[in-house]
């Protein structure tokens, strides 16, 4: 049987199909005495590359200029939509108590928003007995951004800290939303969540690597030299490199780091703006090398769940907004 590419991993993911909906979900993350959010989401711009000066310690380029490339993402604040407490039941845990605050009438494009909403004070008023977890339901504000489009994206965020000190963050934070330096700071390391770019249905050959066949072989050229033994399943193993769906998968990026947070739009929009994308309008993040997924995908970046020293960063002097229409 022919090989299998290891940079391809045949059996790296499994099922290799297409993600249900194309944002992530967030189904770990680690536990955080602060409270604050441990979740933050922004679209994807696309790329460009900075220059600083490597402050490393150890590093062999120590004191030089080193360029990096970095994927900007643009973070606009998420607004909160509504406050969940859960309780425990016979099957793990279920919402118990949901209030819904003032929103944009543009969420009701993506959901259902009850006629009566809740104020401040009824934050106060919540029942915290036997409550296993306090989050918050969110959206984003895409018409701050340059996505052109109205519909919010809705998901679900979790806190760190004690359920008081969540109730009291939310009140904080009610009226002016979550904004990113909230969550995280420049150096910050961060796992980012996406559902990949989409190729659609593809062979064996760009799906997995595996070898093209000489041109002697029977029957395929483009195709695995088995498909397994000739008795006993009774039919074609999961494990063997077949054609199918190919990217528009969710995937987990570990511990990428944040080497800028910025308002200063006239630091990263190239002239022409970004590809397929535009210019950026509001508050934004510069993440170190690149990051799964198109742009205008919306990235969800989380606390770190396998703890990593956290580099040092590099003394910016430089970014690049060279026009990127030519690339």
């Amino acid at each position: 049987m022919k090989n299998v590419n290891p940079r391809h991993g045949s059996m790296q993911f499994w099922p290799r199909k297409r993600a249900a909906r194309a944002y992530a979900r967030v189904r770990s993350l680690p536990t955080v005495k602060d409270a604050k959010p441990l979740v933050f989401a922004g679209y994807k711009v696309g790329m460009t590359h900075l220059i600083g000066i490597d402050t490393q310690k150890n590093s062999p380029t120590k004191g030089d200029q080193v360029a990096y490339p970095v994927t900007v993402i643009e973070c606009p604040n998420l607004k909160i939509v509504s406050v969940r407490t859960y309780k425990a039941n016979g099957y793990g845990s279920s919402v118990n108590q949901e209030l819904f605050f003032k929103h944009d009438k543009e969420l009701l494009r993506k959901t259902t928003v009850p006629t009566k909403l809740a104020s401040i004070e009824d934050l106060d008023k919540l029942d915290l007995t036997d409550v296993l977890d306090v989050t918050a339901v969110v959206n984003t504000q895409p018409n701050k951004t340059g996505l052109g489009k109205k519909t919010p994206d809705v998901f679900e965020i979790s806190f760190g800290g004690s359920d008081k000190e969540k109730i009291n963050y939310l009140k904080n934070h009610l009226d002016l939303g979550i904004a990113i330096t909230d969550v995280f700071s420049a150096g910050s390391v961060v796992d980012a969540r996406s559902v990949t770019k989409g190729k659609g249905f593809q062979g064996p050959v760009k799906r997995f690597g595996v070898s093209i066949r000489s041109h002697k072989s029977e029957k395929t050229i483009r195709g695995p030299g088995s498909l397994g033994p000739w008795k006993g399943q009774g039919h074609i193993m999961y494990r063997v490199a077949y054609a199918g769906q190919m990217g528009f998968h969710q995937r987990t990026q570990y511990n990428n780091q944040i080497l800028m947070i910025s308002e200063d739009l006239d630091k990263v929009n190239p002239k022409g703006g970004f590809v397929r994308y535009g210019n950026v309008k509001s508050q934004y993040v510069l993440i170190k090398g690149s990051v799964p997924g198109p742009s205008k995908r919306l990235i969800h970046l989380t606390a770190p769940l396998r703890s990593t020293q956290q580099p040092a960063l590099p003394t910016i002097e430089y970014v690049s907004v060279e026009s990127k229409q030519g690339n």
